[in-house]
C-alpha cells in the first residue's frame, strides 16, 4: 500500500510538531509548513534526516502549492497565544481566512481530506459551562481577542462550506488548553508564564483574582484526538480536551508545589474580555471517537516541568513582548 502524503501547516510549532512526529511514527510522508513567525526549526530538526519528510518555509496566506498527492491537510499554522496575535493581528486574521481559503482549494484540487484546528475561543467568554458543540458562543468581534476569535470563527464557517457546496472532506477539532513540552517559555499563556516565572525566581503573576478557570490537556492525549477525529467521519466540529477543571489561583499553587519556588502569587487587572470559564464538554468526542484524555495533570506537568528545565539559559530567560497593557481593561 502507498505511503498517506500529509500536509501539516505551523509545522514548527508547538502542536504542529508534535503532529509530524506522530504522523511520520504512523508510516506517512510528512510535508511541513511553517513562515516561522511564531514556531521554532529546533521542534523539528530531529526530523530533518528523515526520507519522509520535507520543509517548506513559506506563509499559507499566500498561494499554496505542493507536487503530487495529497491524502490529508491539517492546518494548523496560527498565533495562538495573545502575546503573539496583539503583536500580530493583521497576520493573525490573515492565516484564518486566506490561508484556510488557499487550503481549501489545494485540497480540492489533491481531493484531499482538511481537518482545521479550530479553538475554545470560538465560545468567547460562555455563558453556558461546560462548553458544548451546540453553543454558539459568546464573543467580542472588536475586542482584543476578536483578532483571534473570529479568525477561527471564519476558518470554520469557510471549511464547512466547502464540505456542504464542494463536498469536500473536512474535519474540525475545537482545541481546549493544552501544554507539554516544546511550548515557548514566555508566551504569554498561563502554563509556561507560571513555570518559565517560577524558574527565574519570579513572583506569579495571576490576572484577576483567580477565580477564573481552565481545563488543561496534555499534548499527547489532544494528538491522539485529532487523529482519530481525522480517520473519522465527523464533518461537524468535536471538542477536544481535558474537563478536569482547576482555578487560576489553585493551578498558580499548583506550580509551585511543583517546582519549589518560594515566590509568592501577586495579582493584576483581568485582560479585556478573558472567558471567566473554560471547560470542554467531551461528550461527543467519547462517543464518536471513542477518545478520552488518560494523561493526569500531576503527570503531564512533571514531564512539561522537566522539559523547561532542561532549556538552555537564553530560551529561559528570553523575554516575549509580555505586555498585556493594552489588553487590560481600563
Amino acid at each position: 500500500m502507498s505511503r498517506k502524503r500529509v500536509l501539516i501547516t505551523g509545522a514548527a510549532g508547538f502542536l504542529g510538531s508534535h503532529l509530524c512526529d506522530r504522523f511520520i511514527a504512523e508510516g506517512c510522508h510528512v510535508i511541513g509548513m511553517d513562515n516561522l513567525i511564531t514556531g521554532d526549526m529546533a521542534n523539528i530538526e530531529h526530523l530533518m534526516p528523515l526520507e519522509n519528510f520535507e520543509f517548506y518555509h513559506h506563509d499559507v496566506s499566500k498561494f499554496v502549492h505542493v507536487s503530487g498527492e495529497l491524502d490529508y491537510i491539517l492546518h494548523f499554522a496560527s498565533p495562538a497565544s495573545p502575546i503573539d496575535y496583539l503583536k500580530i493581528p493583521i497576520q493573525t486574521l490573515k492565516v484564518g481566512s486566506l490561508g484556510i481559503h488557499n487550503l481549501l482549494g489545494l485540497a480540492k484540487e489533491k481531493n484531499a481530506r482538511v481537518l482545521i484546528a479550530s479553538t475554545s475561543e470560538v465560545y468567547g467568554d460562555p455563558h453556558v459551562h461546560p462548553q458544548p458543540e451546540s453553543y454558539w458562543g459568546n464573543v467580542n468581534p472588536v475586542g482584543p481577542r476578536g483578532v483571534y476569535d473570529e479568525a477561527k470563527r471564519f476558518q470554520e464557517a469557510m471549511t464547512m462550506a466547502y464540505h456542504t457546496y464542494h463536498g469536500l472532506e473536512t474535519r474540525i477539532v475545537r482545541i481546549f488548553n493544552t501544554y507539554g513540552p516544546r511550548m515557548r517559555l514566555n508566551d504569554g499563556r498561563v502554563l509556561p508564564a507560571f513555570i518559565g516565572q517560577a524558574l527565574r525566581g519570579e513572583d506569579l503573576t495571576v490576572f484577576g483574582d483567580g477565580s477564573q478557570t481552565r481545563s488543561f490537556c496534555y499534548v499527547d492525549d489532544l494528538v491522539e484526538g485529532i487523529y482519530r477525529l481525522l480517520l473519522s467521519d465527523c464533518a461537524e466540529p468535536v471538542n477536544v480536551g481535558n474537563p478536569d477543571e482547576i482555578t487560576i489561583g489553585e493551578f498558580a499553587e499548583e506550580i509551585i508545589k511543583l517546582t519549589g519556588t518560594t515566590q509568592k502569587v501577586i495579582y493584576q487587572d483581568l485582560p479585556t474580555d478573558d472567558p471567566k470559564q473554560r471547560r470542554p464538554d467531551i461528550a461527543k468526542a467519547k462517543e464518536i471517537l471513542g477518545w478520552e484524555p488518560k494523561v493526569s495533570r500531576e503527570e503531564g506537568l512533571k514531564i512539561t516541568y522537566e522539559y523547561f528545565r532542561s532549556l538552555p539559559e537564553e530560551k529561559l530567560f528570553k523575554r516575549e513582548h509580555n505586555d498585556f497593557s493594552e489588553y487590560i481593561k481600563k
